[in-house]
């Protein structure tokens, strides 16, 4: 097998060519039959938010307080902060990422990499039109939820619509962990 120079490594093509053929193939799109937000207002959604609602993952296990800040970027994508309340550790951890619009940039599909190349996609599905002042995002599948704030509660009202429209797009909502906002120092 011949292999392709890396600095002082050597990659066997065999693997570049199926991490080329991964890449290709990802997908940032919602999942079949899940709409996302148009008009979308980049200018309106940026900011400080509150996670309220996820679905589980290992990369947020555990954590409390979570929020994220979206900025823009003078490149024209979109810097992002999550930060999160680590209660086992006793401190905070941050990952700092990019957006990027998948297509338009009046429809609320990105997608996201906090990994390098890597990138998820990020669907807004449901969104206070008038004031944004809650979201839902969904990544490329249904196994990727979050319910967003820019307060650290939402009414009730409007987190049993958010959950009734979770339920009918396919969610496991009994699954939802209801996120801890309980820190003066978010």
């Amino acid at each position: 097998m011949w292999s392709i120079r890396n600095g002082s490594r050597r990659t066997p093509a065999a693997l570049l060519v199926l991490a080329l053929l991964v890449l290709g193939g990802c997908s940032y799109a919602p999942p079949k039959g899940v709409a996302v937000v148009t008009p979308f207002e980049l200018e309106r959604y940026l900011g400080h938010w509150y996670e309220i609602a996820r679905l589980d993952h290992s990369f947020e296990r555990g954590l409390s307080n979570v929020n994220a800040t979206y900025r823009k970027r003078a490149d024209g994508s979109i810097e992002v902060i999550n930060r999160g309340y680590n209660d086992m550790r006793g401190a905070w951890q941050e990952a700092v990422g990019k957006a990027k619009f998948t297509g338009a940039t009046d429809v609320g599909s990105l997608k996201v990499s906090f990994f390098g190349p890597f990138y998820g996609g990020y669907n807004v599905v449901a969104l206070d039109r008038q004031n944004y002042r809650w979201a839902m995002v969904m990544g490329p599948d249904r196994d990727y939820l979050w319910i967003l704030a820019r307060d650290k509660q939402l009414p009730d009202e409007v987190r049993q619509q958010l959950v009734n429209q979770a339920t009918e797009l396919g969610i496991d909502v009994s699954q939802l962990i209801w996120v801890e906002h309980n820190r003066d120092d978010a």
